[in-house]
């Protein structure tokens, strides 16, 4: 018998790495287009947001890589110490986190902030993958599907509290699809909706005055024109400016002359449809398709519960993320400051992104392997 030597790259899925990458770079073009009026025209280019995007992307890309060769049955086996140290990293916010417009979600690390509710939801999704693999006989049961909702609560109030209403609905979403691909009751599912409904009224309470006017002003963004509704109508200016072709890129009227405001974050899709227009919205939506294609059958292929359960919460993750902010953009969905993955400037939104994508990749690797490598005969 001959041991045939495991080649992580024999089962490496070069399309899902295709797209992420194209999607980077897209988003490299559209925060570089997005920030031109405000930049100096000396300004060195790794000085620019643009240029921040490219280094972390640079970093992440690293991430990634290494997050491939880490075999995932060791990521497993930390889930809980893992979910420990989510929280740590959560709390350290409250006591060192940096505060700007009225929110503490950051802290500074010295080259850039650092943002732990965006690693807080790969690291949940981790932790959830852990719990219902360690609890597959048992998923049917609602007792089982109340602690892991349990699990998710304390991370979801700490993020809520920090602000962040939207990362927090990330993390809902998340445990959701994750709670699916695990096997739990559509009855439970609907039982503890109905809880979450009830709770509605307590959770109202607990927002801060400006996140319950953006629910109310998505209603009628006309009520306050200067106010909480204006980007929300400047952004739908910007996307039906845009046309069939759009404007060009770094000509867009609305983004250029800096009537849309966090056009380089929140709004970037808004800047890419004035610019690029509806066929290349199109373009971006094909991309986000393919993507999600390949997540998907990443997660069919996984044998193990703990590789299904991962995959389909980084596919929750994306999915949610991409709907959310185009629909806040558009006028579907109201303005939650969730970004659009890969796309928005975000150094900790990014490198979380990728690495998720590396672990991704980690489990198609390694599942392949158990499939049918191993021994050959000589």
């Amino acid at each position: 018998m001959i041991e045939k030597r495991w080649n992580p790259w024999r089962h490496f899925d070069y399309v899902l790495l295709a797209t992420a990458l194209l999607l980077t770079v897209v988003g490299i073009l559209m925060v570089y287009s997005a920030t031109l009026a405000d930049s100096p025209k000396d300004e060195p280019f790794f000085s620019t947001f643009s240029g921040h995007q490219a280094v972390f992307a640079a970093i992440g890309l690293v991430l990634l890589v290494v997050a491939t060769l880490v075999d995932f049955r060791y990521v497993r086996s930390l889930g809980y110490p893992i979910y420990v140290l989510n929280l740590l990293l959560l709390l350290a916010v409250a006591v060192i986190g940096h505060q700007s417009n009225g929110a503490q979600r950051w802290i500074d690390v010295g080259f850039f902030r650092f943002q732990p509710s965006e690693l807080a939801k790969l690291l949940l999704i981790v932790t959830l993958a852990k719990f219902f693999a360690d609890h597959q006989d048992r998923v049917q049961r609602f007792g089982t599907v109340a602690l892991s909702l349990a699990l998710i609560a304390v991370p979801i109030v700490l993020v809520f509290l920090q602000p962040d209403f939207g990362t927090a609905m990330v993390m809902l979403a998340i445990w959701l699809g994750m709670a699916v691909m695990a096997g739990v009751r559509v009855s439970h599912l609907g039982l503890l909706a109905g809880g979450l409904a009830l709770c509605g009224p307590i959770v109202w309470q607990f927002m801060k005055e400006y996140q319950r006017n953006r629910l109310l002003i998505f209603l009628n963004p006309e009520s306050d024109p200067s106010g909480e509704g204006y980007n929300m109508i400047q952004s739908r200016i910007s996307v039906g400016s845009g046309g069939w072709l759009g404007q060009g890129f770094g000509h867009g009227t609305q983004s250029q002359l800096d009537f849309l405001k966090v056009q380089h974050t929140d709004f970037i899709f808004a800047v890419l449809g004035e610019e690029l227009g509806f066929l290349g919205a199109l373009a971006l939506f094909l991309l986000f398709i393919v993507l999600l294609f390949r997540m998907v059958r990443a997660a069919s292929m996984q044998k193990e519960v703990f590789g299904r359960t991962f995959a389909a919460g980084a596919v929750s993750m994306v999915l949610f993320q991409v709907f959310v902010n185009v629909g806040m953009t558009i006028g579907l969905t109201p303005v939650t400051g969730i970004p659009l993955p890969f796309i928005s400037y975000g150094a900790s939104n990014l490198l979380t992104t990728l690495m998720a994508f590396g672990l991704l990749q980690s489990l198609l690797t390694r599942s392949q392997k158990t499939a049918w490598d191993g021994y050959a005969s000589g």
